[in-house]
């Protein structure tokens, strides 16, 4: 690995495949991949999706094709099949290459397919960040990233080799340009990052604020300008005082705060972070009956 990382970095001539190429993370990976000066080849197998790659201007092959002489093999498909087509892929993927995958589940769980000369990397975004200073209207509009504002992004070896991060570096820093940074963790790390701090709590509660909005509005007979208006300020002031400490809250609302937790938070929340806990939550999230590691 170490001779393919050296050459790849001096010389610029990577390959690279995507597996799942006209799928919504597909596209998002091969436009910034088409804008690089690694050679591409795009793989996909749904009629949609392969519509969707020739309107981009780009060939589409067969995914056994893309994958024999790539150097990293990204696999843009859904978390459910990762496994069946790392099966179908990963043997004929050659030796010294690296198997890139865009979440954690799968690799956390043990379904990727495993063989000697193929390592396995994944690296998931972080999206720009509440607090990134944005300067233009293209940076505004691009809340999931990727495109014109910066994000960071963590990332994972199933084994740690400094060769194979540089290699799969190349690749993070390109697909999910403009990147900040990307912070290397374990694979587990990653897994707890990415569903239980994220989607498990982070995501929930902002579904849980639309549902708050849509109950002032519906039962309370608020506004519903007004109680938008109130809210997403509100949200912004509350992530901003909670995580950087810039306007501490004041005692009137710490003691509203304390009733909301009461009302609404169960005591033993912090279960989720334990193993059994994130092993539950991923299993149903690959709709599989255990996690395999």
């Amino acid at each position: 690995m170490t001779d393919l990382a050296e050459n790849t970095t001096s010389t610029g001539t990577l390959t690279v495949a995507v597996v799942g190429a006209g799928g919504k993370m597909g596209m998002r990976v091969s436009n910034n991949l088409a804008k690089s000066a690694f050679t591409v080849r795009y793989a996909e197998n749904s009629p949609a999706g392969v519509e969707r790659v020739r309107a981009a201007g780009r060939d589409v092959v067969p995914a056994a094709d893309a994958v024999a002489d790539a150097d990293v093999v990204v696999l843009a498909v859904p978390d459910v099949v990762l496994g069946k087509v790392s099966e179908d892929l990963v043997p004929r993927m050659k030796d010294g290459s690296v198997l890139l995958t865009l979440d954690p589940a799968a690799a956390y769980a043990g379904l990727l397919a495993q063989r000697e000369g193929v390592a396995q990397a994944c690296a998931h975004p972080c999206h720009p960040s509440v607090f990134l200073e944005r300067r233009t209207d293209e940076e505004y509009a691009d809340t999931f990233g990727g495109i014109a504002a910066a994000q960071e992004v963590v990332a994972a070896l199933q084994v740690e080799d400094e060769a194979v991060r540089a290699l799969a570096e190349q690749v993070i820093t390109t697909i999910y340009a403009p990147v900040i940074a990307v912070h290397w963790v374990t694979v587990k790390q990653l897994a707890v990052l990415e569903p239980t701090l994220v989607e498990t709590i982070a995501c929930m509660i902002g579904e849980l604020l639309q549902e708050a909005l849509e109950e002032t509005v519906t039962t309370a007979g608020v506004p519903a300008e007004a109680a938008r208006a109130m809210l997403w300020g509100h949200v912004g002031i509350a992530l901003t005082n909670a995580l950087r400490g810039s306007n501490p809250f004041s005692e009137a609302c710490h003691t509203a705060m304390a009733y909301g937790r009461e009302s609404i938070v169960k005591e033993d929340w912090k279960k989720i972070f334990r193993d059994e806990e994130l092993d539950t939550v991923i299993a149903r999230m690959l709709k599989i009956d255990a996690v395999r590691r």
